[in-house]
């Protein structure tokens, strides 16, 4: 079980990585996953998770204050309409109910995003 949960605690780390670069892939969730996980079959990845430089302030920020800093929020909220702004107009212009569909999914992440208290520094 222990090799199975630091698995998945990788995976989970491989996708919030990778969630820095794609809008649409969340970041924080998956960092948060992955030290979850860790915390649960590797006291040592958990450790490292934690003071590595670009990833720990994500989770140390959300597990403390709930929080999300103002930049992060404008930042991922404008790379979500830029990316579905795009694919609304471009990709799928043909079929309005996939244009609304993206519409209503862009509102959904936007609003969960600004759901989250702003992180004051």
């Amino acid at each position: 079980m222990k090799i199975l949960g630091i698995a998945a605690g990788t995976l989970a780390l491989a996708l919030g990585i990778v969630g820095i670069f794609v809008p649409l892939l969340p970041t924080t969730p998956f960092l948060l996953l992955a030290a979850a996980l860790y915390v649960r079959t590797s006291p040592r990845l958990y450790d490292w998770l934690l003071h590595q430089k670009h990833l720990g302030p994500y989770i140390r920020n959300f597990r403390e204050y709930r929080a999300i800093p103002l930049r992060a929020k404008i930042v991922s909220v404008g790379l979500v309409w830029l990316t579905i702004g795009y694919c609304i107009l471009r990709v799928v212009d043909a079929w309005w109910w996939a244009q609304l569909g993206l519409f209503l999914l862009a509102a959904g992440i936007s609003a969960r995003i600004l759901t989250f208290a702003t992180l004051r520094r």
